[in-house]
């Protein structure tokens, strides 16, 4: 098995952490402009589409996307849009501008990340709104408080470290965060490249904040074969270590690390199982999309990913049924 070095806080850590939100919004970039879904935003903040990407990798997006937004809006049309959501590790993710389009927005939606990469996605923002482009936001009252946050009624961007739980609580708290409110947490290809040790805390501080609460989390499985010991060793190449592999290794692990942490139910899926679940119309049109020749390497790939969801439901709303 390939060597697991330690997260540590050291800038070339971090910054090869940071690579990977370049890596995941180009692929939803290059998915959208050939078609696998609509996502009018995306070009705001990756601006060219770049280099071509394989089919298989395309249609593992497109199954990552679906799947988190079938579940996203499960939870918000179970609660009535009468909640909040907080985007971990959210990058230049255009979930929020998706939901006000659909007239499904929640009460407020938070993003946390770096604040490097907070800083990028205020600055496009800043650019956007003096170009006169509509991102939904000129009506509601955004506020720049500094280089690293920006808030509004119903969006708020956050710069904090997931690692550093105390200023995570004080920042959420200084935007108004409700934990009486249900509230939805996402995380995606995140919590692998924190400690177990710190990911651990994370899912307890969230599961004793908010008494009402989902969390989903999309992430590697089935890491201790040979295929996830190759995707390990070629993301080490790029001094990039997923420091919380350990809890990788199959779907029982990944639903531990929530039992553990206090959840009360939690379900988990391969990306193969997700893939073949999704409506067969939709899933055939993109299949027509790009011609694939050899369907092992993308069933490989949907069989090392996951999407996970765990929930505490103490206003008995029926997320367990979600």
């Amino acid at each position: 098995m390939a060597s697991k070095q330690p997260f540590t806080d050291s800038d070339t850590a971090d910054e090869a952490v940071r690579a990977t939100c370049d890596d995941a919004s180009t692929c939803k970039r290059f998915a959208t402009s050939k078609g696998y879904w609509t996502d009018l935003y995306a070009q705001y903040f990756v601006r060219q589409i770049g280099e071509r990407k394989a089919p298989e990798i395309n249609r593992g997006y497109y199954g990552r996307v679906r799947g988190m937004n079938l579940l996203i809006d499960a939870f918000l049309k179970k609660t009535q849009c009468y909640c909040q959501v907080v985007n971990l590790g959210a990058g230049l993710d255009t979930t929020f501008w998706r939901l006000k389009d659909e007239n499904i927005m929640p009460k407020k939606f938070f993003e946390v990340d770096f604040p490097m990469i907070v800083a990028r996605k205020i600055h496009h923002i800043n650019i956007l709104l003096c170009c006169g482009v509509n991102l939904s936001l000129v009506q509601l009252s955004v506020s720049l408080t500094d280089g690293h946050s920006l808030d509004s009624d119903r969006y708020c961007i956050i710069g904090a470290d997931l690692r550093d739980l105390p200023a995570l609580e004080e920042k959420l708290k200084k935007f108004q965060i409700n934990p009486e409110l249900p509230t939805l947490f996402l995380s995606e290809c995140v919590l692998v490249y924190m400690t177990p040790e710190k990911s651990s805390k994370l899912l307890n501080w969230v599961a004793d904040t908010f008494p009402t609460a989902m969390f989903i989390n999309y992430e590697q499985v089935n890491m201790n074969d040979r295929f996830g010991q190759i995707m390990i060793e070629n993301l080490q190449r790029r001094q990039c270590n997923l420091a919380g592999v350990d809890v990788c290794q199959s779907l029982d692990s990944q639903k531990e690390r929530f039992l553990s942490a206090g959840w009360e139910s939690v379900n988990a899926l391969d990306m193969m199982t997700v893939y073949s679940m999704l409506p067969w119309e939709d899933v055939a049109r993109i299949e027509r999309l790009e011609f694939l020749d050899e369907k092992e390497l993308l069933h490989q790939l949907l069989q090392h990913y996951c999407i996970c969801w765990a929930v505490k439901d103490k206003l008995s709303l029926g997320e367990a049924s979600i």
